[in-house]
């Protein structure tokens, strides 16, 4: 079964309301690309801020690594100043008691 067609329905509106009509969707148009516009600048400031962020977080952690390096090296200095020390006071006592064993004053007369 067909459905009979229907002839077009006159418009109602006049020509100054289409006209404002066809204004406000222009006005809706411009309103859309500002935003979309305004959302693109703000994901690219989104991503630089982000970028920078990530430059800063980098920099951190080589600081970070720097400074475990220095505190490793710094233990590893530390520990041969100690075994320094100790040979040092080894040698000492060994000179001083070489010297005792073969009779040499230890301290001088002033008299």
């Amino acid at each position: 079964m067909q459905t009979p067609s229907k002839e077009p329905e006159s418009s109602s509106m006049t020509h100054e309301e289409e006209e404002e009509m066809l204004h406000d969707i222009s006005k809706l148009q411009e309103q859309v690309q500002q935003m979309s516009c305004l959302q693109k600048l703000t994901e690219a400031k989104i991503n630089g801020v982000e970028s920078q962020i990530n430059g800063v977080e980098s920099k951190i952690k080589g600081t970070e690594a720097k400074m475990d390096d220095s505190k490793t090296n710094l233990k590893r200095d530390m520990a041969d100043l100690k075994i320094d020390m100790a040979d040092l006071k080894t040698d000492l006592k060994n000179f001083l008691q070489e010297i005792i064993t073969n009779g040499e004053k230890v301290v001088k007369d002033k008299r």
